[in-house]
């Protein structure tokens, strides 16, 4: 049983990770992909959670900046992930589903009657609506930032950021994998820390322009700053 699960969406961030992460990292923590986008990183991270049962989960991967303060090639470690996508409408229309009403995940009692004593101690009968908290393991205040944002598609031009940042302004980086991640981590109650590389501005398409190899190279390096303290 590894204590500290390692997950990445892609293989190309894996490869820029592995020369990072591979020689110091402790025995007892393993490395694996959870997949490109939502759909994928919750299915897996769900089944590795499963098979593997680690005592806590590390995203690490990159982002597009939603922020000024977020400078591209840097790497930071974020308190909290929302989800943009999932509600109603799109565009200036789009209305969140916890503005709703709707949870995305409810919680489940498995029935009408008063929860047992172990069912409230179930994770996964808490409600999960479009923020997820995820408290640091470390206090080490070095790359902190506040919250990721994970959308289905990236923004692909400024008017893109700017509807994001209307519906949740305090967003400071997009990712498609986090808010998934964190939703299969908050269900079987195992804690998570998500490390993100800033290797573009969100908006930009122009590759040209992006600092990749920077990102997932900062990422790794913060990643292991987190893993030296925390075990």
């Amino acid at each position: 049983m590894p204590r500290r699960l390692i997950l990445v969406p892609t293989e190309m961030e894996r490869r820029f990770l592995a020369p990072i992460l591979d020689p110091a990292m402790p025995q007892d923590c393993r490395l694996a992909l959870c997949g490109f986008g939502p759909v994928a990183a919750a299915a897996r991270t769900a089944q590795l959670l499963a098979e593997q049962a680690p005592e806590r989960v590390l995203l690490v991967g990159i982002a597009g900046s939603l922020d000024d303060r977020l400078a591209v090639g840097a790497a930071y470690h974020f308190d909290q992930v929302a989800c943009y996508g999932i509600g109603a409408g799109s565009g200036g229309d789009f209305i969140p589903a916890e503005t709703l009403g709707w949870h995305q995940w409810p919680g489940d009692t498995g029935g009408t009657s008063p929860p047992s004593e172990g069912q409230r101690n179930d994770p996964s009968n808490d409600p999960i609506g479009d923020l997820i908290a995820c408290p640091p393991g470390v206090s080490d205040d070095r790359g902190r930032a506040g919250l990721l944002l994970t959308v289905c598609a990236a923004a692909a031009c400024a008017e893109d950021v700017r509807l994001r940042k209307q519906t949740f302004p305090a967003a400071m980086a997009e990712d498609m994998e986090g808010f998934a991640v964190a939703f299969a981590c908050r269900l079987r109650g195992v804690p998570v820390d998500l490390v993100r590389g800033i290797s573009n501005v969100a908006g930009d398409r122009d590759k040209s322009r992006w600092q990749v190899a920077a990102a997932v190279e900062s990422a790794g390096r913060l990643a292991l700053q987190i893993m030296a303290e925390a075990l």
